[in-house]
């Protein structure tokens, strides 16, 4: 790999935007501690496959086209924004509905990765981040060997990383804690996520 890439500060960026709290932790999360560890682990995995396919976008350029066609930008915008006022009206569902039947039977494997895949690739603050960190942190006259060396090091990360947070909120303890407090984290879980929506659909564009 060339010299010139700073591979260090590329992952701390990385690992920075991707372990903060947003939609896909809260996603991880939420999927994890109501319906066990199969499940979350499934929505990691599409969440982690929905940020490489952009990390790749935005390698090769892509993402640049994206950014330089405003309605395109504007088209993701508006369905990460639907999508995350969608989820934030479930969990409210949720938390105003008493008893087990508030909490639906498992989602499959497969059900669970689309949710986690759409959840990502329905964000247009991952088309920024992705687009600012490549043009900043690898020269233009990168080779493709270089490009696919970070991709693939930024795809390692968010695997553990969001593998990890899956692990970690299907415990046994943190699944009892959602049981046992359940209509306030599916409240909590609504209003961050009608947050992120209102966000989006307020802020200008690139």
């Amino acid at each position: 790999m060339s010299s010139e890439i700073n591979l260090t500060l590329i992952l701390a960026a990385a690992l920075l935007a991707a372990g903060s709290p947003g939609p896909a932790t809260l996603g991880i999360a939420g999927t994890s501690m109501a319906h066990g560890r199969r499940a979350g682990l499934a929505m990691a995995a599409g969440v982690t496959t929905g940020s490489l396919c952009w990390s790749a976008l935005a390698a090769f350029g892509l993402s640049a086209v994206m950014l330089a066609h405003a309605w395109l930008f504007e088209l993701a915008r508006y369905l990460g924004a639907g999508y995350l006022i969608f989820l934030a009206w479930k969990s409210a569902r949720r938390a105003m509905t008493r008893g087990e039947q508030a909490v639906p039977a498992p989602p499959s494997g497969r059900r669970a990765f689309r949710r986690g895949l759409a959840l990502h690739l329905t964000n247009p603050k991952a088309v920024l981040f992705f687009g600012s960190l490549y043009s900043l942190g690898v020269p233009a006259d990168a080779p493709a060997s270089d490009l696919l060396w970070v991709i693939a090091a930024i795809a390692l990360q968010n695997t553990l990383l969001f593998h990890g947070y899956a692990l970690l909120f299907s415990s046994g303890r943190m699944i009892r804690c959602y049981l046992r407090l359940r209509r306030g984290f599916e409240a909590a879980f609504a209003a961050a996520f009608a947050a992120a929506g209102i966000k989006i659909l307020t802020s200008r564009g690139p």
